[in-house]
């Protein structure tokens, strides 16, 4: 592992829901989103966008030549060669975010904004879930939903933020950010029957994530106009919140447990994401 955990320093939901995985495969999630925050670094720092194309040019780079001497590149193809991870998946999240590395980013349409997402995120809930052991084609769609949500949430909340940095990814109005809420409502609805697809020892977590990032769009919903929301700074979900949250999730999980819904009747709003990328290939 790299000497610096990634997961612990910038995704605190994360990494309250890691807490109840088993330690060895907490360590092989940490180092999917070790890689992740890596490429995601380059594109979010502030150098000039030159310089940012060719740190991230040299990251690719380093990554397809299979540079062993990184080792968050090391433990990156150690994860593709474990879990039959597709490169295809790896260059779908590497495009996603050097779609970002530009003066000004902006999205025109709701294709635009859950193809960003998926590329971004749904890769990350993909490889999360091959990394968790799940294996049929719904139940992995399920994890791209949960992915997509969660960049989803991650938009809505990040506005204000975003437009500082010259990105637009939703318009800055509260009824766009209330609709991005809604429509992100609907990924964690189609992601959660599929979380029974995975051993026993792993659901837990996962229901623990989606419910802590879920409660983020309801506290901004909470707001009900954009001054509170401008207001409020980074919304967030805090540690008694995560609490209750985590407790909560043990209805989940017994309710998930008597569910009986096939994997074939699973939901998934995937159309426009197919019109541009190719999901089957994917999972």
């Amino acid at each position: 592992m790299s000497d610096k955990n990634y997961l612990s320093i910038y995704a605190k939901s994360f990494n309250w829901a890691g807490f109840f995985l088993p330690k060895e495969t907490y360590t092989k999630c940490s180092a999917l989103y070790d890689f992740c925050r890596v490429a995601d670094n380059i594109a979010d720092n502030e150098d000039k966008i030159e310089i940012k194309e060719n740190k991230f040019k040299q990251f690719e780079n380093s990554f397809n030549q299979k540079n062993f001497d990184d080792p968050v590149i090391k433990n990156m193809w150690g994860l593709i060669d474990e879990f039959n991870i597709s490169l295809k998946i790896i260059h779908d999240l590497l495009n996603g975010i050097r779609s970002d590395i530009k003066e000004r980013v902006k999205l025109n349409s709701k294709k635009e904004l859950l193809v960003y997402s998926y590329r971004v995120a749904g890769t990350v809930g993909l490889m999360m879930a091959k990394i968790l052991k799940v294996s049929k084609k719904n139940s992995l769609k399920s994890a791209i939903n949960l992915g997509v949500a969660m960049q989803l949430t991650n938009i809505s909340r990040d506005v204000i933020e975003d437009s500082k940095n010259n990105r637009f990814y939703i318009n800055e109005n509260f009824e766009e950010i209330s609709s991005t809420i809604k429509l992100a409502d609907t990924f964690y609805e189609n992601s959660f029957y599929s979380i029974k697809d995975m051993p026993i020892s792993f659901r837990f977590s996962i229901l623990v994530a989606r419910r802590i990032y879920r409660k983020i769009g309801y506290k901004i919903l909470n707001k009900h106009n954009l001054e509170n929301y401008a207001n409020s700074g980074k919304i967030y979900v805090s540690n008694i919140e995560k609490i209750l949250e985590t407790f909560l999730s043990i209805f989940d999980l017994i309710k998930l447990s008597l569910a009986n819904k096939k994997n074939d009747q699973i939901q998934h709003d995937h159309f426009l994401i197919n019109e541009e990328i190719n999901l089957d290939e994917r999972v």
